[in-house]
């Protein structure tokens, strides 16, 4: 039967279309209009969807950043759709051969009328735009990745957990001739470095529209540089890229492996360094834990100045949340702006997506107040899933082995540091991972609320303080996370 419903091609465009609109919700009118206003339908067989994308590198993005909610949204509206496939349609091949499917075919005049993530990045900006070149940004093949207007450092939420690496990247964007060169950015999954790196080559335009920027995902670096091998273009390449004033390489953690990619982006490095070109890099984990990069590679990496941003703290997270409400133009109570700060820590996305969330369903039931009720109602699935990620009996468990200390221990009364640090690691954890209330955590590690409140408060300044501590903590919340 659903398989009837799915075949039913005006309900399914109705639905892409509610799709749409709760998705413009979420990422906000500037992402949709970049990224997913120019996705159509294509076929439907055996429980598959696929979707048009325009270009290579928008269905590279759009599987990275969007495919996961939209495959989640397509499964609530049509349970007969198992899968969504992404799919380059090439436009002009496509006519030229007559391949394009009828669903694809109706978004053509839309395509070319419409503002493309180009356009957009153009006007979103426009005391940047100014000589920026088309060809940059538009192209398919092109070198440079379209950046999002709203990543800029006026929009960017300063806190203890990320202000050296903002101090830096400003120091970057507004200086010529710095010290430290590289500069690498390391961070977890959603906690800002794309946001920083994206500021850092507006604020660079701003200052000084001749320069040539060149910002790209180290996937991208690899695609060129297969792409070159593969048509004994190399020399190209290797003009392209070092030409550039400011070359920035996010997510370099994937060049891990590929050792011919590694060596050309070896050689690349210190071509631009020796001419004193300007490079940023941002990875997963810093240069020396990196896996699958070559020793000398990892050495050049780690050369400048290493900046990591630490996972965000309540204080920050409230910030974060006040400062997204007053760009939406949308007053949140403060108990619901402490809610969701408590209770969605894993990265600032998700905690921004969160408060769409609950803004939408009060916006689209006539003005609805937002209320802390409601805002546990909207997003009972996400705190559900909150809970079925992490138990904190999985966070004493992992917190006891990796201090080698054993769960009883950490829940005796035992004062001495060895034990009462990893307790205190182990209660904040299970505020950040876990919907537990304060008292639920005590009860576990034998303790009252109070004590759970100070541990919470006690960590979140030993992060930033202790760097060495930092680096446990981040290490317990990706494998507890993973």
């Amino acid at each position: 039967m659903a398989e009837q419903i799915i075949m039913d091609s005006s309900l399914v465009q109705d639905q892409w279309g509610q799709i749409c609109s709760q998705l413009k919700t979420e990422v906000g009118e500037t992402a949709f209009d970049s990224w997913l206003k120019p996705l159509t339908l294509g076929s439907f067989n055996n429980g598959v969807m696929n979707i048009c994308v325009p270009t290579r590198f928008m269905r590279n993005w759009v599987i990275t950043h969007y495919s996961d909610r939209i495959h989640k949204i397509w499964e609530k509206k049509n349970p007969a759709i198992k899968e969504v496939n992404f799919v380059v349609q090439a436009v002009n091949d496509d006519v030229k051969n007559g391949l394009l499917n009828p669903t694809c075919r109706s978004l053509l005049k839309k395509i070319t009328t419409t503002p493309t993530p180009a356009h957009i990045y153009q006007s979103g900006a426009s005391a940047v735009a100014g000589n920026i070149n088309n060809e940059v940004f538009s192209s398919s093949d092109s070198l440079s990745v379209p950046l999002n207007p709203q990543y800029t450092f006026d929009n960017f939420v300063v806190g203890k957990t990320n202000e050296f690496a903002y101090a830096a990247a400003r120091k970057v964007a507004e200086s010529r001739n710095v010290s430290f060169n590289p500069l690498f950015l390391y961070s977890g999954v959603g906690l800002g470095k794309t946001h920083l790196m994206h500021a850092i080559a507006w604020h660079i335009k701003q200052q000084d529209p001749t320069r040539n920027i060149v910002y790209l995902s180290a996937e991208k670096f690899m695609y060129k540089f297969v792409r070159a091998l593969r048509y004994k273009d190399t020399t190209a390449f290797k003009e392209q890229f070092r030409s550039v004033d400011v070359l920035m390489v996010d997510d370099v953690q994937f060049m891990g492996g590929k050792d011919t990619t590694q060596e050309e982006f070896f050689y690349t490095f210190n071509s631009l360094i020796e001419e004193g070109r300007q490079i940023i890099i941002s990875a997963d984990k810093s240069p020396a834990d990196l896996e699958g990069i070559e020793n000398r590679l990892k050495s050049r990496l780690g050369c400048g100045l290493v900046a990591d941003i630490h996972p965000t703290d309540f204080d920050l997270r409230m910030g974060i949340l006040e400062n997204k409400a007053r760009q939406l133009g949308v007053e949140i109570p403060t108990k619901v702006a402490e809610f969701l700060a408590q209770k969605i820590t894993s990265n600032i996305r998700e905690l921004e997506g969160a408060l769409r969330r609950v803004i939408a369903h009060s916006q689209l039931l006539s003005d609805k107040e937002i209320t802390l009720d409601m805002t546990q109602d909207v997003l009972k699935d996400m705190l559900r899933s909150y809970d079925r990620r992490t138990t904190i009996d999985e966070i004493q468990k992992k917190v006891a082995e990796h201090f080698n200390i054993s769960v009883k221990e950490m829940q005796s009364s035992r004062r001495a540091r060895t034990v009462a640090r990893p307790r205190q690691i182990a209660m904040y954890l299970a505020k950040q991972l876990t919907s537990r209330s304060l008292p639920e955590i005590g009860r576990k590690f034998d303790r009252d609320h109070t004590t759970v409140m100070h541990a919470v408060r006690k960590v979140e300044e030993l992060i930033v303080e202790d760097a060495s501590l930092a680096e446990d903590v981040d290490a317990l919340r990706r494998v507890l996370e993973a």
